[in-house]
């Protein structure tokens, strides 16, 4: 059925994107820095992008599904399989990441009785999203939220632009995860960047603590985010319509 393999690609892309980008924060984040991190995120988007782009166009995330039923190029009846797979895959992945760590002395934070539990150690947070305190630069949440639907808004754009008449096909996973690149570079002093309410679910699920607490912050600021990038998106539509109607249309622009 064509809804189960959307359900299915999107649930193994978002895995691959928790893996990649969320796994290298957590286990590698001293040595990758915030650049390496950005980049993690990048190369997972543009990997699962190449695999799964042909079956359900590589959402791998409830805010560009949003971006994209408002649009109309993805059918409205689909979010909820979209948003299940998101939801699925992340939650996965995360899970991978979490029996990884377990290989590891002090990964797990213990309880009074010394058993384990599925809280992560607090100095990471498991790469968790947060505002205030829980920002990795102490950001207020007003800040969080401004950066956070800004960005989103701006790569949903970018997603929407690759998928556009004329725009080359292949090269569309390697734009989307360049400017995830560019996303995170900017985003992550700031909120750890979410721009994706399947990411920040996963890993506060495993945090288990203040992420879950803070985690409608980045429900709500991606999915606006992807919401005005739709409304942006065909305010773009009807101004180059307009242009092209004028003869003012740049040779070879793709067109929307």
């Amino acid at each position: 059925m064509p809804t189960l393999r959307i359900f299915l690609a999107e649930a193994l892309g978002t895995a691959i994107l928790i893996l990649g980008g969320v796994g290298t924060a957590v286990f590698d984040a001293d040595r990758a820095g915030v650049l390496g991190v950005a980049i993690a995120f990048g190369l997972s988007l543009l990997a699962a992008a190449y695999l799964i782009g042909p079956i359900s166009g590589c959402h791998i995330n409830p805010a560009i599904t949003v971006a994209m039923v408002a649009v109309r190029k993805t059918d409205v009846r689909l979010l909820p399989v979209y948003l299940g797979g998101q939801v699925a895959g992340g939650l996965f992945g995360a899970l991978l990441i979490w029996s990884i760590g377990q290989g590891k002395a002090g990964f797990t934070a213990m309880d009074q009785n010394g058993k384990p539990t599925i809280v992560s150690v607090s100095e990471t947070g498991f790469a968790s999203n947060g505002y205030g305190a829980h920002s990795p630069d102490h950001y207020n949440l007003a800040a969080v939220m401004l950066v956070e639907v800004v960005a989103t808004a701006v790569f949903a754009l970018i997603v929407l632009a690759t998928t556009a008449d004329g725009f080359p096909v292949a090269m569309g996973g390697l734009v989307a995860g360049v400017t995830l690149t560019l996303v995170h570079l900017m985003c992550i002093p700031v909120s750890n960047t979410s721009v994706n309410p399947a990411r920040s679910l996963a890993t506060a699920v495993f945090q288990h603590g203040w992420a879950l607490d803070q985690l409608w912050a980045f429900i709500v600021f991606p999915l606006v985010g992807g919401l005005l990038a739709g409304i942006g998106w065909h305010a773009l539509n009807r101004i180059r319509a307009t242009v092209a109607e004028t003869g003012g249309l740049a040779p070879n622009m793709p067109r929307l």
